[in-house]
């Protein structure tokens, strides 16, 4: 039903698992530009999170309080989501003793937080592998959380499957809608949908249309599983016990806590490049790309 990626996206987990058929083109129209990163904004949190003589705890704790506390868009809260995302996929390429000493300095919520990032991101890393290209894609802004919790919650009521797992594969199909692209098979929409499957479950809606591809997500979730069997019916929109967990692991913890959802809302698209980390902002290909890490 899928191939294994080629590409990759997910900010935490830098990697897009794209849904019933494939994976987003690689092949680009045209190679956009790359830029050296632009210099940060200072944010308004007390902690500054670009100072390395601070502990990483420290930064990290100070990260997850902006962004519970910060209104959804705010440069600030954004820097705070992004901190996080990358410090998770970079203890996920690091040593487990790394990770497990970063891990043993937070308290129990932020921990939660970052081993789930942390876990999701190894398996998703596993799934995909640098590229010489960068993506014929674009990267547009997303729908605000406020107009999509209604739309996973819709689908939850009309179809049972939980309104937290439609969100987590929103998450890691298209960064909750920020990239268009056509997959390699065919795969379109925020939910990367083949067209013949979209036929079967999309109920004469349309495939690029958030609601349209959340409900047809949650019709098809449920007639393979959902919500009694989650494992087996995240398998069968992507054939993969890593994406099963990955996904899984996100799922949780926007169950555990509301601000995982307004976390993993404000997660960038990162690209898997073989020049290193590339960060695709809104606005790309217009916009160039930045190089976040080697």
């Amino acid at each position: 039903m899928r191939t294994r990626l080629a590409t990759l996206t997910t900010a935490t987990a830098l990697a897009l698992v794209t849904g019933c058929g494939g994976e987003p083109s690689s092949d680009p129209a045209g190679s956009p530009s790359v830029s050296s990163p632009a210099p940060s904004t200072p944010s308004a949190t007390t902690v500054p999170l670009d100072d390395p003589s601070l502990p990483l705890a420290e930064r990290l704790t100070q990260a997850m309080a902006t962004v519970a506390a910060g209104k959804a868009g705010a440069e600030d809260v954004r820097e705070a989501a992004l901190f996080e995302q990358t410090t998770a996929r970079d203890l996920a390429r690091g040593s487990k003793a790394k990770a497990d000493a970063v891990l043993g300095a937070l308290g129990r919520g932020d921990r939660a937080q970052l081993q789930a990032d942390i876990a999701a991101a190894r398996e998703l890393l596993v799934m995909t592998d640098p590229q010489p290209e960068l993506p014929d894609w674009k990267i547009l802004t997303p729908p605000t959380p406020e107009e999509l919790r209604p739309l996973y919650r819709k689908a939850q009521q009309e179809t049972g499957t939980p309104w937290e797992y439609l969100a987590a594969v929103h998450l890691v199909e298209t960064r909750m809608g920020r990239i268009r692209g056509t997959s390699t098979a065919g795969a379109q929409g925020p939910m990367q949908f083949l067209p013949s499957t979209f036929a079967q479950y999309g109920a004469g809606g349309d495939i690029n249309d958030p609601g349209d591809a959340i409900m047809a997500a949650g019709r098809m979730l449920a007639n393979n599983g959902a919500p009694g069997d989650m494992a087996g019916a995240l398998w069968s929109y992507n054939h993969s016990d890593r994406y099963v967990a990955a996904v899984s692991a996100y799922a949780e913890q926007m169950k555990r806590s509301p601000a995982a959802y307004d976390l993993y809302w404000h997660w960038q698209v990162l690209y898997r490049h073989q020049d290193g980390t590339m960060l695709l902002p809104e606005g790309y290909p217009q916009e160039k790309a930045v190089r976040i890490a080697d």
